[in-house]
């Protein structure tokens, strides 16, 4: 019985682990005729219209969080003469997400009588597979997009985007986190 209980608790956990490292798909466009390689310097161009609903936050946020993926891949910020303008867009927008709920027939059970035996007898009938409730929820989707321009041609070299549901009406510092990183994990493959 032990056993049979450990190895639930390993399957249970390791399904956790999985399911817990999926993360959000990242998109990536790049210029073919750009190569990365070349630019080592970059400043952040300033928003020209900040909307007074725009979050400074979590637009600080990425930002720390964009300048240490950039360090990380031997990029530094500098004030005058870059190599890149980086740019930014954090957008929440209502959605609708479709879910699905299997239904069932309830389960129920009959009592007869066996004229043979001179018994009564029971009867199970399992619940059955009836098919799929579906409706829609409302949520919010959060996406991420950064663009890197070159400063001397003023053309988009590269830029990622993720699109995420959120727990809020705005970016959370863990949401913000984990949609950058997922979009930095393809920043290498742009570089081949």
């Amino acid at each position: 019985m032990k056993r049979l209980k450990s190895f639930y608790v390993l399957v249970f956990s390791v399904g956790a682990i999985l399911l817990s490292s999926c993360g959000t798909s990242a998109h990536i466009e790049k210029d073919k005729s750009a190569n990365l390689k070349n630019y080592k310097t970059y400043t952040w161009m300033d928003k020209e219209n900040k909307d007074k609903f725009t979050n400074e936050i979590a637009a600080q946020n990425l930002k720390s969080i964009v300048d240490g993926e950039l360090q990380k891949n031997g990029f530094r910020e500098v004030k005058n003469n870059p190599d890149l303008l980086l740019s930014y867009d954090l957008l929440v927008e209502k959605s609708v997400k479709e879910q699905n709920d299997p239904v069932y027939s309830r389960p129920y059970s009959r009592v007869y009588y066996n004229p043979y035996t001179r018994r009564y007898g029971t009867l199970y009938y399992p619940s059955q597979f009836l098919g799929y409730d579906r409706y829609t929820t409302p949520v919010k989707e959060g996406t991420v997009s950064i663009s890197m321009i070159d400063a001397k041609t003023d053309k988009t070299v590269w830029q990622g985007w993720t699109t995420d549901e959120l727990n809020n009406n705005n970016f959370s510092s863990k949401e913000i986190q984990k949609n950058v990183r997922s979009i930095f994990k393809k920043f290498d493959i742009a570089d081949k």
